[in-house]
């Protein structure tokens, strides 16, 4: 299994703005995409920020986001993905986007929505496990929120390789996002590849990124905190063999289903 190479866009957002976002967002990709990558990994609700007002801010899966990222991924030949507000059958989600090169793509709809800030009042939760592929690796999805339950998260029998967590999550709580990433690394045996975003949004929230890459032992392979960042890494299917295989503590975890 080869090598996955990953960037991660740490970005700042303009406040329920999709024309500005995705302008800029364009623009900070062809300047600072200097190598060939497999994945481009972009904060949660990328186009407008994480904003409650759906009904306003929802787009179709035909609607203009989807069609920039199709591009993008076109244009980069590699796996975009981020989250943005769906409208579908009178119901709005905030889900995660896995856009393949040639069009195709695979979805995740927020599972935990943050209460505290009524995000269960505006949305639905999903309900599956969405785990996706890219040259062999097996990389399982969520968003943010998701990252407080490690029983929705947990890595039963090996079924992947990778946990991806998209966020906007605010300064006031990075304790937090430092210390629940490295444990779902370690206790999952996994990469954890965490994307946040930077700057204020519409409601004066600070965040202050902290985006980063853990690997299975705890160590951190990407760390960036404060500022905007647009940063291309490496991540190695040895390492991961070799750790499950030194130390096969997934083989005694409980077995066990979520109703």
């Amino acid at each position: 299994m080869s090598n996955l190479k990953i960037t991660i866009f740490q970005a700042y957002l303009f406040w329920e703005n999709v024309e500005k976002n995705l302008q800029n967002l364009a623009l900070r990709l062809s300047m600072g995409i200097k190598e060939k990558t497999d994945l481009i990994v972009l904060p949660e609700m990328f186009n407008t920020g994480f904003s409650m007002n759906a009904e306003v801010l929802a787009e179709e899966m035909n609607g203009t986001t989807m069609r920039w990222m199709r591009n993008m991924a076109e244009k980069y030949e590699c796996v975009v993905t981020g989250s943005l507000i769906i409208k579908e059958n009178n119901h709005y989600y905030n889900r995660l986007i896995w856009m393949l090169p040639d069009g195709a793509f695979a979805h995740y709809d927020k599972r935990h929505l943050f209460s505290l800030g009524q995000e269960d009042k505006n949305y639905t939760p999903g309900n599956d496990k969405v785990i996706v592929t890219l040259k062999g690796w097996k990389i399982r999805l969520s968003i943010c929120y998701d990252l407080r339950f490690p029983v929705w998260l947990r890595n039963q029998n090996e079924e992947y390789d990778i946990l991806l967590t998209i966020a906007s999550w605010p300064d006031i709580r990075s304790a937090h996002w430092n210390a629940l990433i490295p444990a779902r690394a370690i206790e999952n045996q996994s990469y954890v590849i965490a994307a946040n975003r930077v700057g204020h949004d519409g409601k004066e929230v600070y965040h202050s990124g902290h985006s980063q890459c853990i690997d299975p032992m705890g160590k951190t392979v990407y760390y960036k905190p404060e500022d905007e960042d647009l940063y291309t890494f490496s991540i190695s299917y040895e390492d991961l063999l070799k750790t499950r295989q030194n130390f096969p503590f997934l083989r005694d975890a409980d077995n066990f289903k979520i109703i």
